[in-house]
């Protein structure tokens, strides 16, 4: 792949940042999550769905404006659509979970059967991860 995107080595800064079980929660995932609109308590909790709160965050920091939603398939309607052959590390990769859930991360590689993705709550934390590409609903470039 060309080059990578200016989020990833913030993202990659991140690998390991996980949720603390019980009622305490990390306050580097509630940073996340006040990137998005969400309020009340699911912006005070780090068991709530927080990996659009983490792409959002990573690419604000670099400069990129985000989608501000909490909800991973937001990002299909973030850049532009990325052209397969000409994907950068970062892409930022939307997987369906279920029918109106989901996923997002940014691109780390890809072959014939699996993504690997960079993304936070994988896993409950910040981490690198495979999914099939039967999940992949868009990848996102900026424009």
């Amino acid at each position: 792949m060309a080059e990578e995107y200016p989020w990833m080595p913030i993202a990659r800064g991140k690998l390991g940042e996980a949720e603390i079980p019980g009622p305490a929660a990390n306050p580097e995932i509630l940073e996340y999550l006040a990137t998005t609109t969400l309020d009340g308590p699911d912006k005070e909790s780090d068991e709530t769905p927080w990996c659009s709160a983490f792409a959002n965050w990573a690419v604000e920091e670099a400069g990129y404006p985000g989608t501000d939603s909490a909800w991973a398939r937001s990002w299909l309607k973030w850049g532009q659509e990325a052209n397969w052959d000409a994907l950068r590390t970062g892409s930022i990769v939307v997987l369906k979970r279920g029918a109106t859930s989901g996923h997002v991360g940014f691109l780390v590689d890809v072959n014939d059967e699996q993504v690997l993705l960079l993304g936070g709550n994988q896993g409950d934390k910040v981490s690198q991860a495979w999914f099939p590409l039967d999940r992949v609903l868009g990848i996102r470039i900026p424009l």
